[in-house]
């Protein structure tokens, strides 16, 4: 070997290591590379979790994988959590999975191939594993709902955990949104005081992606507005005293910078346990792109006024800071 191919791959060596050492000071945005779209954000345990959409043509959509983290800036990639082999039922567009941990298990709600009516196999399904990495596998062997009520598509369900222990889904596609008391063991659901199963809540300006959390006893509940195509996706918010509202639409707190992207939209929420610490984990297109299913996901500071409001999220390209979790 000469002498200068000794020195070039000194050179180079030298510079890998180099590279390998330098800690990454922001997450940047996006969190982690790939076309993933309406990100379902979680904390289990010491670790930071993402589930979002496989974001490609519908008849790609056939799996699903998650990324999870130790400080939100380094993400590991867990792939096929969920595929159609293991939901006999879904065949395509599997979409805007949600997560809850309840007696040591997983049980992932997700909806899959887009139905248009009644009359069309598919809605929302509920799968479960003893992992947040999965496997997971169909819980029910049939979907959780397979239905239009109230004129609601059987897509984007969130489940979320009350106060009181009580478990409800909120989902709705077609600019309506539902809300169902859910079993303990989510094989179904517990009808209401005066036997309706679904209760529709839609708010101004709703179209889907609904998403609760509670902050000072407040509920806070969030949707998307607008097309998801387009560049006008965004995310407004309502704040009731009750899980079922009434919910007044206050405003948009997240949209589409055209100097930085567009389409910013079907998000979720991280809470810090123990602070007042919340961050926005959401999806957007870049300028670059024409493709709606270009979409990639990216994380922001979420805050409040003096008032409890939640102030406007500016979309940026360097993410946010490393947080552990104790």
């Amino acid at each position: 070997m000469s002498k200068f191919l000794s020195v070039i791959l000194l050179f180079v060596g030298t510079h890998l290591a180099i590279a390998q050492k330098v800690k990454k000071v922001t997450s940047g945005n996006p969190v982690f590379p790939g076309w993933y779209a309406d990100p379902e954000a979680i904390i289990f345990g010491k670790k930071y979790w993402i589930y979002p959409t496989f974001s490609a043509p519908y008849n790609q959509q056939v799996f699903m994988d998650a990324f999870s983290s130790t400080d939100l800036v380094n993400w590991e990639k867990h792939k096929n959590i969920l595929d159609t082999a293991s939901v006999k039922w879904a065949k395509r567009a599997m979409w805007a999975p949600s997560i809850i941990e309840k007696d040591k298990k997983y049980y992932l709600f997700f909806g899959a191939n887009d139905i248009q009516s009644d009359n069309e196999k598919g809605g929302i399904g509920v799968a479960v594993s003893d992992k947040p990495e999965g496997p997971f596998k169909d819980l029910l062997g049939k979907p959780l709902i397979d239905k239009f009520h109230n004129g609601a598509q059987p897509i984007d369900q969130f489940v979320f955990k009350d106060k009181d222990g009580q478990y409800y889904l909120y989902y709705g596609g077609w600019k309506h949104c539902n809300v169902a008391k859910l079993k303990n063991d989510f094989t179904g659901f517990v009808p209401f005081e005066d036997g309706s199963i679904f209760k529709e809540i839609t708010p101004k300006g709703y179209v889907e992606g609904p998403f609760m959390f509670i902050r000072n006893g407040k509920y806070y509940f969030m949707w998307s507005e607008g097309g998801w195509t387009g560049p006008n996706y965004s995310v407004a918010y309502a704040v009731a005293d009750s899980p079922f509202g009434p919910f007044e639409r206050i405003d948009k707190i997240l949209q589409q910078d055209p100097k930085v992207a567009r389409g910013a939209g079907h998000h979720s929420i991280i809470q810090i346990p123990g602070k007042d610490q919340f961050y926005i984990v959401y999806h957007r297109r870049p300028l670059t792109e024409t493709d709606g299913n270009h979409r990639e996901t990216c994380i922001e500071i979420m805050t409040f006024n003096e008032k409890g409001l939640i102030n406007p999220v500016k979309i940026t390209t360097k993410g946010v800071k490393p947080v552990k979790l104790k």
